[in-house]
């Protein structure tokens, strides 16, 4: 469990996505703690990765608001905010993906480097020495010079989360950061986001490993059609929840 502040790190209030005639996200609202450790679970197709994807602003919602550490970055009233505004404040959210997203081309070391020299304007040296820092943090200190091709997936994803990383962001997003590796390889990566959550990162983790949402989180989400259906500590979710649709769908994961 993290240490939290009162300190309101994501507000989300009535946010709707629809892609056509098919409504992905349905009125959810959420508060976000500094220091929260928020694990979201649910069915596939239950509106969770849409949701980050939205936070992050690489989906556009269709309603509703996002403030982001207090600043819109979707407003209500769906008045535009200005781009550079909206990318002001989606950097302080970082998000690694299901299937790494790392660039080929690059090594270890510069897929870590290329956010801090290409956007942040850091110097080349400067920002390899913090990728060489990030990269031990993850336990691949001996893989900078490595291409994707040649690692593991779960070094693959250790990469992206140092990459992530690299932009220093104040909230850590990751969408099913497990899904795509063998199941030898999840506990690595598993292990790198403990290391975070100890360090107190205000997270927000969607993920099907049911052991590691209730050994981590403060809160845990449960999604299904696009709505949450409860929020709760871990204990309450896993033992008793009030929706009996939670229950099934546990009953079929545990």
């Amino acid at each position: 469990m993290s240490e939290t502040t009162d300190r309101e790190m994501i507000r989300v209030e009535g946010l709707c996505k629809s892609y056509g005639s098919l409504e992905v996200l349905k009125e959810v609202d959420l508060s976000v703690k500094k220091g929260e450790i928020i694990s979201i679970i649910g069915p596939s197709g239950s509106g969770k990765s849409t949701f980050l994807r939205s936070l992050i602003h690489l989906e556009e919602a269709s309603a509703g608001s996002i403030l982001i550490e207090g600043e819109a970055v979707r407003r209500a009233d769906n008045k535009s905010v200005p781009d550079a505004k909206i990318r002001q404040h989606c950097r302080k959210l970082g998000m690694v993906f299901q299937n790494f997203n790392l660039f080929p081309h690059k090594t270890a070391l510069g897929n870590v480097m290329e956010g801090p020299v290409t956007v942040l304007k850091k110097s080349r040296a400067d920002a390899e020495r913090e990728a060489r820092a990030l990269l031990d943090k993850v336990g691949l200190a001996g893989q900078a010079m490595q291409y994707p091709c040649t690692l593991s997936g779960g070094q693959k994803q250790r990469v992206a989360i140092a990459r992530a990383l690299a932009m220093e962001p104040d909230i850590m997003l990751f969408d099913e950061p497990t899904s795509a590796l063998d199941p030898e390889l999840i506990g690595e990566v598993l292990a790198v986001i403990k290391a975070l959550a100890e360090e107190h990162m205000t997270m927000l983790v969607v993920t099907h490993e049911m052991g590691f949402a209730r050994e981590v989180s403060d809160q845990v989400i449960f999604m299904d059609e696009g709505r949450i259906l409860e929020m709760a500590p871990p204990d309450k979710i896993f033992t008793s929840p009030d929706h009996p649709r939670i229950r099934t769908f546990l009953d079929k994961m545990i």
